[in-house]
């Protein structure tokens, strides 16, 4: 069912309807009607075209929404009107033209924008849906659903911004979805007061608040706003000390690295973002089904280069990747059959002077002839300590120390009473991140000294480095053990095998469970870990 939207939309539920307000500046409920001489009426057809059938609301702007029907063409529409007119609908009429030359399937229509002196109104289609904003408010969304919200934005900027235009408004409140799950963005500004620049960053809080619910620009109001509405309604993002925002994937398990990375990146005032032409088009590339969820880890962070002289994103699309590995294949046997052709047309001899092209015998399939992948030492992208059962917390440093490739050096827990944590934990642990899904043949953890007992799991959580996140962290990954778990080992060097040959893992934890005594209790040391793979 088609909807409504102009370049100044948001919807709210009354009673169960779905209704639309002017965005920017958020709806008073309560705030009446203006009744007085030349105020619009139901029934009432304007331009002897769109007649009005339905108030819906104001906002506090000043304009007054309808829902309306264009008897021309028998569809419905939104009508949006300013009264008195005049000098305060300019703005309003301004970008509505402005936006009516852009025709993009993720903008809202805007059919026709009249100036009658005394009122003014904005003609646009009707999107029968919800805002980014009142959809988060059930809950954030998974990472598939946050890409492609960002790739539909992004591509109605990129629209925006080729005619040389700024949209100036992007926010959770002007991102609308509709019931058919269409995403459009509506309420462009025309003040001049923002540049296509902060458009493109504004997408990096657009994934930051679809990841986690909370905006990391609330120190920036909406246009006109008061305290309590648009965009000072929303939760402020998760800060540290320094008021330094907090990555989505520390205030939600399960986020992607490459999908926070690329929201940071956004975020980072430092990191000059790229065009929005391009920001769409790697959107676009990760913004595929679900069930290809497999290419998406091995991509890499998103990293943005200039336009000449540094190397491009590493991201590659997935049809990108099937379609050059079937080009390289097909060049290579034209290139085969070239050779082969050369060589027989340049011997006049009826035995060639070259060796036949060796064939697999049926006995030894062409497959068994590709080597397997070398096992080797791989890298960690990050380590950290798991406390789900402290307070305090106060053993969490030095976690780096366990992969700098230095067995001198390590991380220590402290020296407790008793070998089981002083009776107090259940154990704790590193937390290893490989960084994307790898095949893994064993991991070899180095040790202070011996005596110690300890267990190595498995999962696919990461969740925030909290008392919370590390519980949940547990709970999950101790479901997966990995090989036998070494009680006592009477070693420095403990080695886990018994990984699936036919798994792929990223997540690892090493888990203490009792500790080897020392000359003022018990305590040990993890010097080293090392996970061999391809």
């Amino acid at each position: 069912m088609p909807s409504s939207a102009g370049p100044s939309i948001d919807t709210i539920t009354e009673g169960g309807r779905v209704t639309q307000v002017g965005e920017g500046q958020e709806a008073e409920e309560s705030a009446p009607p203006i009744m007085t001489f030349g105020a619009p009426t139901a029934g009432e057809i304007l331009a002897e075209r769109y007649e009005l059938v339905e108030h819906i609301n104001n906002d506090s702007a000043g304009r007054l929404v309808w829902r309306g029907v264009d008897v021309v063409l028998r569809r419905p529409v939104a009508v949006v009107l300013r009264y008195p007119g005049g000098d305060s609908a300019t703005e309003m009429l301004q970008a509505a033209v402005a936006a009516s030359r852009v025709i993009h399937p993720n903008l809202v229509g805007v059919y026709d924008a009249i100036d009658e002196a005394e009122r003014a109104y904005v003609v646009r289609e009707w999107v029968d849906g919800r805002s980014l904003r009142e959809m988060v408010a059930d809950g954030p969304l998974d990472p598939g659903r946050t890409t492609a919200i960002g790739n539909a934005v992004a591509s109605a900027l990129a629209a925006v911004h080729a005619t040389g235009m700024v949209h100036g408004n992007v926010h959770p409140g002007t991102v609308m979805i509709s019931d058919e799950g269409r995403v459009v963005l509506a309420d462009a500004r025309t003040d001049g007061a923002d540049s296509q620049e902060n458009d493109v960053r504004a997408i990096g809080g657009i994934l930051y608040f679809a990841l986690t619910g909370h905006w990391p620009h609330a120190e920036a109001p909406l246009h006109g706003a008061t305290a309590g509405h648009g965009r000072a309604a929303i939760p402020d993002a998760v800060r540290d000390a320094s008021g330094a925002i907090a990555a989505p994937r520390q205030v939600r398990a399960g986020v992607p690295a490459y999908l926070d990375d690329l929201t940071m990146d956004l975020l980072d005032a430092g990191i000059a973002p790229p065009p929005s032409d391009v920001l769409s088009a790697e959107l676009a590339r990760l913004d595929i089904p679900v069930e290809d969820d497999a290419y998406l880890e091995p991509a890499g962070p998103l990293r943005f280069a200039a336009e000449s002289g540094e190397e491009p994103s590493p991201l590659a699309s997935v049809a990108g990747r099937k379609v050059a590995v079937g080009i390289a294949g097909l060049l290579a046997v034209a290139l085969v059959g070239l050779l082969i052709g050369i060589s027989i047309l340049g011997n006049d001899d009826e035995t060639p002077e070259t060796e036949p092209v060796a064939r697999p015998s049926s006995s030894a399939p062409a497959a068994e002839a590709t080597p397997a992948a070398a096992v080797r030492k791989l890298s960690v992208t990050e380590v950290r300590i798991i406390d789900p059962d402290s307070k305090l917390r106060d053993e969490l440093g030095g976690a780096e120390k366990v992969i700098d490739g230095d067995a001198d050096k390590g991380w220590d827990t402290d020296t407790y009473t008793r070998p089981n944590f002083g009776n107090t934990k259940s154990g704790m642990g590193v937390w290893v991140d490989l960084g994307e899904e790898r095949t893994v043949k064993s991991v070899q953890v180095s040790l202070s000294a011996t005596g110690a007992s300890a267990q190595l799991f498995a999962g696919t959580i990461d969740p925030p480095p909290t008392s919370s996140g590390d519980k949940e962290l547990f709970s999950h990954y101790k479901k997966n053990p990995i090989g036998q778990p070494f009680e006592q080992h009477d070693g420095t060097t403990m080695t886990f095998n018994g990984f699936d040959a036919d798994a792929k893992y990223r997540y690892l934890l090493f888990w203490i469970t009792e500790l080897p005594p020392n000359d003022r209790g018990y305590q040990v040391g993890v010097q080293e870990i090392t996970v061999q793979g391809s």
